[in-house]
């Protein structure tokens, strides 16, 4: 498990650029993301980063997520999914977490690809999909290397997150909400307590892929 809070750096909303929309392929997979909030749907870019975005089907698929809460919500900023330890949305330990190590995936070329002792995938940097509203970006520690199934959600435009900017935060796209984007808006004004955990917590009933046939 990881032992440090995977962390995203904050810079006020006045201080950065205005969103534009993200498009891409009609052809990729989608997911249903059904929540104590409600349901939304998310479209994985499968066509320009499909390493990530195997990790992550991958435990969805394994039902990982299910049962897991919203650790990490900020205002105007984004909201943080996917530590295993959040099942017990009261816990300290909530945003620590990652898949097993050595664990394995199945990648869209065939191949099969292993996470790192601590669980970790590789950072897929090759995509210049910016951090914009709706999009889903993967969670790390600051480090190289350190995403595991940790996302966020981005409520706004995030630029200086993105992996090809020139800052220090390097986060990757990998997905974006397709439906549903009024129940991400209804998360992101939530009353949080000062670890920025929801007052009331939001649950991930279920999460399941939608395959096209």
């Amino acid at each position: 498990l990881q032992t440090n809070f995977f962390s995203i750096n904050y810079i006020p909303t006045s201080q950065r650029r205005n969103p534009h929309q993200t498009n891409m392929s009609g052809n990729n997979p989608q997911a249903e993301f059904k929540t104590s909030a409600g349901t939304f749907k998310v479209e994985f870019f499968v066509d320009q980063m499909p390493y990530t975005c195997a990790a992550i089907i991958d435990l969805i698929e394994k039902k990982y997520y299910d049962g897991l809460h919203f650790h990490r919500v900020i205002k105007d900023f984004m909201l943080q999914f996917g530590c295993p330890n959040s099942k017990d949305p009261t816990s300290r330990a909530c945003g620590t977490g990652g898949p097993k190590g050595n664990t394995t995936f199945k990648g869209f070329d065939g191949k099969t690809y292993a996470r790192d002792p601590g669980g970790n995938i590789q950072d897929e940097h090759t995509a210049k999909i910016s951090n914009k509203p709706y999009t889903l970006s993967m969670a790390n520690t600051g480090a190289k290397n350190t995403g595991g199934s940790q996302f966020f959600i981005n409520t706004v435009h995030n630029s200086y997150l993105d992996w090809f900017s020139p800052g220090q935060s390097k986060h990757p796209v990998f997905a974006r909400v397709v439906a549903g984007e009024e129940i991400i808006d209804k998360i992101n004004v939530v009353k949080t307590n000062s670890r920025d955990s929801p007052m009331t917590p939001v649950k991930m009933v279920s999460v399941t892929m939608l395959w096209k046939q």
